[in-house]
């Protein structure tokens, strides 16, 4: 059975998103859950910009809908994060990371971002963030899909405090994380037994 469903996922990949939709929960689905190693080096020679984590191709759930908007409204639903630090310097240095939407059609600066809350040590957090409350989220067409996210980590001093450019980079890196994402839609509630 797993064979045949493989290589129906390879074949025919909007019908099992269809068929995933359908018969399993069209309430809620996985749009990455990766874990990674992010070194000073990483950072610094991470393409196009730094300090960031590219969560594109095969690290993207292949299924994530086209149309974010219908048949099932993910666009003003929630985002469920989970955050697992599993290795970081034991500077207690306040550290987030920000999460971005990088959308196949935006306008304006094309992207918006939500993130973690702000850490100081190794341990899982886990948030509930509206899909209509974080940054630039309207500038996003929701309706044509979602290609990529970029993960960025960050000190605690606002949008441009890139891990990378301080001079104590020490207290961020190396760090190990996990880091999913669940898209819930609107007017559902994140159910972890799923």
């Amino acid at each position: 059975m797993k064979q045949k469903l493989i290589l129906v996922m390879v074949l025919f990949p909007s019908l099992v998103w269809a068929q995933y939709q359908d018969s399993n929960n069209p309430k809620q689905f996985t749009l990455f859950d990766v874990q990674f190693d992010y070194s000073k080096a990483d950072a610094d020679n991470a393409l196009p910009n730094k300090s960031h984590y590219y969560v594109k191709g095969d690290k993207i759930n292949p299924f994530r809908p086209s149309d974010w908007t219908s048949p099932v409204d993910f666009r003003n639903g929630t985002v469920h994060i989970r955050l697992e630090v599993i290795e970081k310097p034991k500077s207690h240095e306040p550290t987030k990371w920000t999460l971005c939407y990088i959308p196949n059609k935006g306008q304006g600066n094309n992207y918006g971002c939500t993130g973690t809350e702000i850490y100081l040590d190794e341990g899982i957090y886990e948030y509930d963030i509206p899909m209509t409350s974080f940054w630039e989220n309207e500038l996003i067409i929701w309706s044509e899909g979602i290609k990529q996210m970029d993960l960025v980590i960050k000190d605690d001093s606002g949008g441009q405090g890139h891990a990378h450019k301080r001079t104590d980079h020490e207290k961020f890196f190396p760090t190990k994380v996990r880091i999913s994402m669940v898209q819930v839609a609107a007017g559902e509630t994140f159910d972890s037994s799923l």
